[in-house]
């Protein structure tokens, strides 16, 4: 399978491309003889939404259109996440697999973070309801050195074991490695023993990626070992944080007994239609690039380049280095789920709060959930102590109910509180929408008022050009109590973090005079941000009264939530900021009046 439009986009560009640029280059992998696509599903649903202000819906149909009716269309689907950071309730696992069957997908990969077997069971049994083929999945990764207690062979045949007793209908099986950590004698002992317990029939597909650097050799100790199907990518979505190429998997099996039936020159030449697809695109130089420490910190190449890019939006790309080495821990204390989405997204958020706050003083809201069993059985029990730090930080009980039981019991979860939040805004109930609604929260009701915003990296030519004639850096950092200032000063206007002002300049210090005095009887407070983000939604407005404690927005960083409360009771005076606005720590987000 051909992973470049989902994965390779996923893995590179943080899953951030628009329909238009690619589908030439699906055209010429279907002339070049490809008749397998990963497209769409994880990531490139919800960021089609949130980065690109397209219909994740519509891009399926143009893909089905694009690789023509035969085509295999295959996506990706988080067991009862569907296609979210979140678990979702039966109505909208099974609303999921009718709408991909609607729009043009023929199977849909169905995978568990945690391997907990009770969360494919329902979400399988509705791909294979829909009349779509399940490629059930086994989730794989290589421990932090120093860690056992799981992912084993022995750990994957139980839990393949557990997958055929329980009954989920299945198509194929596929044994997914994220963060391409897996030792490659372990993946070898893992599918060879797959094989002997499935039979000769079954596809068995391995999934990897380049991340630490062993790709090839874990594709051909899964081949050696039994599997019929690699995934394999194509530039400039290829090695590094994606899937092997093609050409270099074609070239690693020369001499050998084992071929990929394609035809090298056809495929050279659709990668070059691929390449001029994308070459206006910001290619992150860490996306193509080994990460030998990847094993110590398994980050998944899907997870890594779409956090850097966050990164790099809120100005704070310095923090990755220190991030990444937090994550050892984490994963080490959080119960050894499967670092691929959303644990991976978990482990992530963790070592950021981790980094930003201070060790263990705030607990990401997955991250909590996740060691408190509300995404399922984690494979070995978490660190008591992080337990109880996410149970006291969340006001929540550990729980062993099943994740679907859990949600089908909240009203903020499901089809009828999507439907809610659609009335509210105004917006046409469809099948579509509410999906959309349920799957992307407040940032789906956004693309769907047509109030999204763009987030989609492409290079600035004119601003190359500009940089180049100039032969100096634009603009000057401000440093005043510690707080730094991005400052451009051109004619008579200065562009201060983004705001214009005017100014002039005259030689000579005068007398200013005395700081006005507050208004008598009237104390301000400034609530700023406490960290880089988006403003995903103002609760309070200008002229709003606010008791202390109360929520005045809520701010989005690194795919989280936070609060944003009042410090003091008193009336809202000012909001200077705008829902969808990227702030930096220390901007003020509002002024209230005591």
């Amino acid at each position: 399978m051909v992973t470049a439009f989902r994965d390779g986009f996923q893995s590179v560009y943080g899953a951030r491309v628009f329909t238009k640029d690619f589908l030439p280059a699906v055209e010429a992998a279907v002339e070049a003889g490809i008749d397998h696509f990963e497209a769409g599903g994880g990531a490139r649903f919800q960021s089609l939404y949130f980065y690109c202000n397209e219909d994740a819906f519509d891009m399926m149909d143009a893909f089905r259109q694009a690789a023509g009716p035969k085509a295999n269309l295959q996506t990706l689907a988080r067991g009862v996440n569907v296609v979210g950071l979140d678990s979702q309730p039966r109505d909208v696992i099974k609303l999921h697999a009718e709408l991909f069957k609607k729009h043009g997908i023929t199977t849909i990969r169905n995978f568990d973070a945690l391997n907990d077997v009770n969360n494919l069971i329902y979400s399988g049994q509705c791909i294979h309801d829909a009349g779509l083929k399940h490629e059930v999945v086994v989730t794989m990764m290589e421990l932090p050195p120093g860690c056992e207690g799981s992912h084993t062979p022995e750990f994957y045949m139980k839990t393949l074991k557990d997958i055929l007793d329980a009954g989920i209908p299945y198509d194929s099986v596929c044994f997914k490695d994220a963060s391409g950590t897996s030792v490659p004698a372990k993946v070898y002992e893992t599918i060879k023993q797959a094989r002997a317990m499935l039979g000769p029939d079954v596809q068995l597909v391995f999934h990897s990626h380049e991340t630490a650097g062993i790709g090839v050799t874990q594709y051909k100790a899964a081949i050696e070992a039994g599997a019929n199907q690699v995934d394999l990518s194509m530039a400039p979505a290829s090695g590094g944080t994606c899937q092997t190429d093609i050409l270099t998997m074609w070239h690693a099996l020369r001499g050998t007994e084992y071929d990929l039936g394609v035809d090298i020159n056809k495929i050279m030449k659709a990668e070059n239609v691929f390449k001029e697809c994308m070459k206006d695109y910001f290619l992150p130089p860490e996306a193509t690039a080994v990460e030998p420490l990847i094993p110590f910190s398994p980050m998944p190449g899907g997870a890594l380049t779409a956090n850097t890019q966050m990164l790099r939006d809120n100005g704070i790309l310095d923090k990755y280095a220190e991030i990444s080495a937090n994550m050892g821990e984490v994963v080490r204390r959080g119960g050894f789920g499967t670092s691929v989405t959303p644990v991976s997204q978990f482990y992530f958020q963790q070592a950021f709060n981790n980094t930003m706050f201070g060790p263990w003083t705030k607990i990401a809201e997955g991250y909590g959930k996740m060691v408190l069993g509300y995404f399922g059985k984690t494979p070995i029990a978490p660190d008591p102590e992080i337990v109880k730090i996410a149970q006291e930080q969340m006001g929540l009980e550990p729980t062993t109910e099943k994740v679907v039981d859990i949600n089908d019991k909240d009203p903020k979860k499901g089809v009828e509180a999507a439907k809610a939040m659609l009335k509210e805004a105004n917006l046409p109930v469809s099948d579509e929408n509410v999906f959309i609604a349920a799957a992307c929260k407040d940032k789906g009701i956004q693309f769907l008022k047509g109030e999204a915003t763009v987030g989609v990296r492409k290079i600035d030519k004119k601003a190359e050009a500009a940089s180049a004639s100039s032969g100096s850096a634009s603009g000057y950092t401000v440093n005043l109590n510690g707080k730094a200032f991005a400052v451009k000063l051109e004619g008579d206007t200065a562009v201060v973090n983004g705001k214009t002002y005017k100014v002039s300049v005259t030689e000579g210090a005068a007398d200013a005079g005395p700081a006005k005095a507050a208004v008598s009887g009237t104390e301000h407070h400034y609530i700023e941000a406490p960290l880089p983000g988006l403003v995903l939604r103002l609760v309070k407005e200008a002229g709003d009264s606010v008791e202390e404690g109360e929520v005045v927005l809520v701010m989005e960083s690194m795919k989280m939530e936070t609060e944003i409360h009042a410090p003091v009771s008193g009336v809202v005076e000012e909001i200077p900021v705008k829902q969808g606005q990227q702030v930096k720590a220390g901007d003020v987000l509002a002024k209230i009046a005591q």
